[in-house]
Formats: structure tokens, sequence, C-alpha cells
């Protein structure tokens, strides 16, 4: 993938960060709030600018003297944003005076050495202007006012940033490059910024023991053998029932949306608690999404086992939930590493899978093949005969079969079809689409 530079926006809770960051991707890709403190952690976007490919990272509020275990966390991720960004944008609130907090933030922001600029946000008329003069004191040579709600000034703050980052050639990301886009998905607290950390071998995402900390899905590249893997790390699925506010709700709308935009998702489980109706829940939803689905029991280190245990276990994962027949588990601890490693083999392999296409000439001798092991039922006296089929479509697969009763096959037989047809190709871990049709 091409490599286009970062910019990290950074500046203490609330002064509209998370607002310029919706403003520049002109969506609501991070979650914006009146409540302080709603961005936690790395989330990343890209635009084109006048034909320049900038990436944002919109980071948490930075609390400089919080010890709290949270905002620690939070600060160091603004640290690790600014560490890995070719250029800093520092943002502030003109409405008040600057803060100690501020004056701590602009000093390590000075230090880092890198190309920086300060927005001062919030002046929404050219009245407001004014604003700037009560942050020269910060010591940048470059102070910009904007409004990030209304988009004032916004355009001239671009133009600055590629003038700093001296971008005399026009470069253009490989947008049109292959790549597999992975959600990791489950209830709060399984272990999926664990696991998204243990595939990272760093830390991405802010991981303390507290239920729910990660709350906007990330994308995150990853080079694996060669391999281009977008990582998306999302907020715990709660039933609607359980969530609590505002914020948490757009968190489970953004990780519905993460599912709809992967190509496989990975459906985490807590080894400890087992097989949860919300995970068959989200289980269902992947597979109607027709997205690829790995099931992965976390926390595998601390179940007590003998020789039985995991394929009790993976009973009872069907057992709850029959169509998992078809997808495969993967029993692992993101603690302490154990199987870690095998994860994206099998991603890779379902990935691989539901980009497959077969050839019609290999599909209809199979076709009367199952047609003579067992024969549709014949309603109402009216014998039903699938004559022909062809595969329309990959990712997900989707197969055309014309018969001359396409609405009188019974559910049964459509299951019988799927197993046999899973039995002949290898499909595991991607749903299949059958469209019987009249011909």
């Amino acid at each position: 993938m091409a490599h286009n530079p970062l910019i990290a926006i950074v500046g203490r809770p609330n002064v509209g960060k998370s607002t310029f960051f919706n403003r520049m991707l002109k969506s609501r890709k991070a979650i914006v709030d009146s409540q302080e403190r709603i961005t936690r952690d790395r989330v990343y976007g890209t635009i084109d600018w006048a034909g320049y490919p900038l990436e944002f990272v919109d980071t948490g509020g930075y609390i400089p003297d919080d010890m709290d275990v949270l905002n620690a966390a939070v600060r160091k991720q603004a640290q690790a944003a600014i560490e890995e960004a070719e250029m800093i944008l520092f943002m502030v609130d003109g409405r008040v005076p600057p803060t100690s907090s501020d004056s701590l933030l602009a000093q390590f922001v000075r230090e880092s050495g890198k190309p920086h600029l300060l927005a001062v946000n919030k002046c929404d008329s050219r009245n407001q202007d004014d604003q700037c003069y009560l942050y020269y004191e910060l010591g940048f040579e470059t102070v910009l006012p904007i409004s990030a709600l209304h988009g004032r000034l916004t355009g001239d703050l671009l133009d600055v940033v590629i003038e700093k980052l001296k971008l005399d050639q026009k470069v253009f990301s490989d947008k049109d490059q292959k790549v597999l886009r992975l959600a990791i998905v489950g209830m709060p607290n399984v272990g999926k910024s664990s696991l998204t950390n243990a595939l990272l071998k760093k830390e991405q995402t802010i991981v303390t023991p507290i239920a729910g900390t990660t709350r906007d899905s990330i994308d995150t590249p990853l080079r694996w053998y060669g391999k281009d893997i977008i990582l998306v790390d999302t907020a715990g699925l709660r039933k609607k029932s359980k969530v609590e506010d505002n914020i948490e709700y757009y968190s489970n709308v953004r990780t519905y949306q993460a599912i709809s935009r992967a190509d496989v998702v990975l459906v985490m489980l807590d080894a400890n608690k087992g097989v949860m109706k919300q995970d068959k829940t989200i289980a269902q939803y992947v597979i109607q999404k027709g997205k690829g689905l790995v099931m992965v029991v976390n926390k595998w280190d601390l179940v007590t086992k003998n020789s039985s245990t995991l394929k009790e276990f993976q009973r009872k994962i069907t057992h709850q939930f029959k169509a998992l027949d078809y997808y495969p588990s993967l029993f692992i601890s993101a603690l302490t590493k154990q199987r870690v490693s095998k994860v994206l083999d099998f991603v890779w392999n379902v990935y691989q899978a539901r980009q497959q296409k077969i050839n019609t000439k290999d599909l209809n001798p199979w076709l009367e093949k199952v047609q003579r092991i067992k024969a549709p039922p014949a309603p109402k006296g009216k014998e039903i005969k699938i004559k022909f089929m062809t595969q329309v479509n990959v990712s997900p697969p989707i197969f055309a079969c014309f018969c001359n009763y396409p609405k009188l096959i019974p559910a049964s037989y459509q299951r019988f079809f799927e197993n046999q047809f899973r039995e002949s190709f290898n499909f595991e871990g991607v749903p299949l689409i059958f469209s019987f049709r009249k011909k």
C-alpha cells in the first residue's frame, strides 16, 4: 500500500478534534458527543485535498496530569500518535484562554521536532479571529483560526498542511489494490482489543480491565506475509435493551457498519462464559450479511481442560447454532499468545474461499449427481426438476439454480442441497446463497 502523510490531531478534551476529523472525512467516522473524553483510541481516515492524499489520526483528549488508569491510557495513545505521525495538528478551544494542560501539551508538540501548527478552533466568525492572540504565548510559529463545526477556514488549514509537509509532487494512494478487511466483533470484554494488539504486536488500541473501553471502530493497516489486511477493532456489542446511552448506541451502529464493510469477521467468545444468546445473534448477523466468519474462543488458558474439553465446547457451539457446523472455530489466549499465530491463517483461507468461482461445467455434473442421491419432493403431485445451475457472484458466492417450480422447493431440501454442496466444494467459513429461479 502506498504511504500517505499522517497528521495527528491532538489537544485536551472537548476542543473539537473529532468534529474536525469528521469534517475532513465528510462522515461520522468518529463518535462526536457533547460529553468530554469520548474518543479514547486512535481513529484513522484518509482524504484527498487538491490531489494530495492526507491521512488523519484522531486521538483521545490529552490530560497531562491525570493519573486515572483510563486517562493514562488515553495519554499514551496520544503520545503514540505523535510518534508515528509526519505532522502534528495541535487544536485548542479559542473561546477560553490557554490552560496549563494546553501549555504542557504545546511543549510536548514542540519538543517532538516534527512539523506542526496550532489550530484555534471555535472561531465561528471573523469577529472571533482575535481569539488567536491569546494563544501566541504558546510559542507556535503558525497559528490559524478555524471552525471545525462550520468548516470555516479548514481549507486554508489544509493548504498550510501541504505546504509544511513539502509535498511538491502529487502522490496517490493505491485505493484499487485488493485488501482484506477483517472485523473483530463480540460482546464487551471478551478480549477483542487484546487480540488486535497481539496481531499488530503493538498497543494500537487501549486495553484495560474496564468493560466497554473501546467505543470507536478503528481501521489499522497490517502487512502479513506480503498480504495487505485492514484490521477493524470494534466496540463490544450489547443487546439493545442493555444500551445505556447515545454513545453506546452509536458504538453498536459502528460495529454493524464495520461488519457490513468487512470481508471476514472474527466473532470472539469468552471461554469462561460459553456460548451466549448474544453470540448467536452476532454470528447470525454476520452470516446474513454474507461475510466470511471464524469463531474465536478466547481465554482458553483459563479453562480447566481434559482430552475432550475442546470437542465438547465445539459441540456446544453447533448445538446452539446448527449453521456453525460450516464455520471454523479456533481456541486461543490473546493474553499468552496461544494459537494467535494461526488466526490470520484461518482468516486468509476463508477469504480465499469467499472469492472462489466454480466453473459451470463442474457445477452441472454435480447437480445431476445430487438429484440422483435424493430427488426433490413432489408437492401437490408436481415433480420438481432442477435443470441448470451457475455461479453468478463471488464475495459472497451466489448460485442461480433454474427449475420448473422454484417456490415449491421446501427448506428441508434446500438444507440437504447446501450440505451436499459443501461436502463437494470447499467453502468453509463462507455463507452460500442458492437462488432458485424459474426456467
